[in-house]
Parts: structure tokens; C-alpha cells; sequence
């Protein structure tokens, strides 16, 4: 005979009661980087925060992010049911840009507003991805509040497998990068760091690292062109340059505990950094030991350098 085991009970908890604002509170929760990779998982697709609050052309999106291909992901949120105010957002958003996926997130969809969301993936073409997310926060006994993701709403067919399949890899140089992230991950697998993990290998010139910070990120970089590669600090959203002014005066301590002069670029429009390069093909399979060694040894020490200083800014 079967003994009966005693259940713990889940109770739901007030997304207000969490986050008293929905922009000062609850987007940039949501743009931290475990949260917004809790999403990614739901939706089946890495998620990199590129920015908060940010301007898309005429259009301000609450979290701008890339795919591991590169593509935008617009992500709209709301604390309460869905209005049209917001479906009218996304739809601007769509009509004002190419090849983007948008997350409308909310506490409730109205059958109305999942409608509009299945009838806008009908009508649009591939490029275009909406998902309908619902949010609830729940505690199981008196544990802490934890927070889940529920797609109402999504693409027909929509899949990881089916996601994956859409990646296609067009050029020689795409494909090459593709492998060189490929084997540098799995370098990096077999040789694990104690200070950073990388993201998903994608067929792109770059690879981010995440400082968990939404101030700045570190980038890795490669050129076929310039036969070039490349660590970088980066400061996204410092449009007045206070987080990079603030940074230069430590210039020279920085220099110094990095053990080589770095390029200090305050004038890129909104985007300012600071970068380390070398000279290095990563087309050349000869070469890549090397590089996969380099990218790591100023990895590590651009993190353990510049990581304490941005979190004081």
C-alpha cells in the first residue's frame, strides 16, 4: 500500500508586490543577466541585452536584444493585462524595422490581444517572430518569491529545432567564424575558467561576455579583413561619457595591471571602449592554439581588471 507524501503549497504572489514599476523596476530585473538568459530558455533562443529604454530608429523599445545570430529582439513589458497602447507599439515596431523578433510580455493576454499575436505571425513572412509571454510570480510554502515565463502566444510551428534550422549559415567567412567560436568554446570547455563563461557559438565576428552588469560588456572580436583580433570593454549606452570618463582615470593603474597599452576610444557616438588587439588570422586552423590562448590569458585579465571598477560606477 501506497503511503500518501505531503505536498507543499504553491501560492501566487502580486507582480506588484515584486516590482513597484514596471520601468525603474521591473525592466532593469529583466535585464539582468540571469533573468533575461530564464527567458531566452522559454523562448528557445540566447538572448544578449544590448540595451535598456533605447531608441530603434523614431521608437523606444524597454530591452533591446540580439539573437545568437545577430538579429534584434524588442521586448515589451507590462505589469498588468494587455492593452492596446502596447499592441499598438509592436506594431509600429514591425512596420519601422526589418527582421526582428518581438516579445510583448504582460501579466494577462486577453484573448483579443493572443488573436492579434497569432494573426501577426500569419500574415508576415519569416523575418518577422511575435511571441505572447505571460508572467506570474509564485512561492512554494515560505520559500522565496520566484518568477515564471509562460508562452501564450507564438510563431506556427515554432521550435528550437525549427529556430536552429532557420540560422543559415551564407558565406565562406560566416562559416569560418562559426567554427572558430565552435572550437574556442569547446577549448574553453575543456580548459574552464573560473571567471567567465561564453555564450552560444553563432556564425558572427564577435562574442560577448557578460560582466553581470548592464553598463558594460567585454567583446571578442575577430577580421578576416584586417587580420585582426580583438578584446574589448564596452560601454553601450554612455551617450554623455561619464562611465568612460569616470574609467580613464585609472588609466594608467589599468595599463599596468593588464601589462600592455590599450586603446582608449571616447567618440563612437552612443558606444565608447576600451580594447586590446593583435595581429592573427582566424581562418588559419595553424593559428587558432594560439589565439584560443591569447583570447583567454586578456579575457581573464580585462574581467579581473575592469570588472570592480565598472561595478563601482
Amino acid at each position: 500500500m501506497s503511503t500518501l507524501k505531503k505536498f507543499s503549497k504553491t501560492t501566487p504572489v502580486g507582480l506588484r508586490e515584486c516590482w513597484e514599476n514596471e520601468a525603474t523596476a521591473f525592466t532593469p530585473w529583466l535585464a539582468e543577466e540571469e533573468n533575461i538568459a530564464r527567458l531566452g530558455e522559454v523562448l528557445g533562443f540566447e538572448l544578449v541585452v544590448k540595451a535598456q529604454e533605447e531608441h530603434v530608429g523614431p521608437f523606444r523599445a524597454d530591452i533591446l536584444c540580439e539573437d545568437d545570430t545577430g538579429k534584434l529582439i524588442l521586448i515589451e513589458n507590462q505589469l498588468e493585462r494587455t492593452d492596446h497602447s502596447h499592441l499598438g507599439q509592436i506594431l509600429t515596431y514591425a512596420a519601422g524595422l526589418e527582421a526582428v523578433s518581438i516579445v510583448w510580455i504582460a501579466e494577462r493576454f486577453t484573448e483579443e490581444h493572443r488573436a492579434a499575436v497569432d494573426w501577426l505571425n500569419r500574415i508576415t513572412d519569416g523575418e518577422f517572430n511575435f511571441f505572447g509571454v505571460e508572467i506570474s510570480v509564485i512561492k512554494i510554502d515560505d520559500s522565496a518569491p520566484a518568477p515564471v515565463f509562460t508562452i501564450v502566444a507564438k510563431p506556427n510551428g515554432w521550435s528550437k529545432d525549427a529556430h536552429k534550422a532557420s540560422q543559415a549559415v551564407n558565406s565562406d567567412t560566416q562559416l569560418a567564424q562559426k567554427e572558430f567560436w565552435s572550437a574556442f568554446s569547446k577549448h574553453m570547455e575543456a580548459n574552464p575558467s573560473k571567471h567567465f563563461h561564453l555564450q552560444r557559438p553563432g556564425p558572427r565576428s564577435w562574442m560577448i561576455v557578460r560582466l553581470g552588469t548592464s553598463i558594460a560588456q567585454l567583446s571578442l572580436t575577430i577580421s578576416s579583413k584586417k587580420q585582426k583580433v580583438s578584446v574589448r570593454l564596452e560601454f553601450e549606452d554612455d551617450a554623455d561619457k561619464r562611465y568612460f570618463d569616470a574609467l580613464s582615470q585609472h588609466k594608467e593603474a589599468v595599463e599596468a595591471k593588464i601589462g600592455e597599452p590599450l586603446e582608449w576610444q571616447r567618440d563612437s557616438g552612443k558606444l565608447s571602449y576600451v580594447s586590446l588587439s593583435r595581429n592573427g588570422d582566424f581562418m588559419n586552423e595553424g593559428e587558432r592554439p594560439d589565439l584560443f590562448a591569447w583570447f583567454r590569458t586578456y579575457c581573464e585579465k580585462f574581467i579581473t581588471t575592469f570588472k570592480p571598477l565598472v561595478k563601482k560606477l
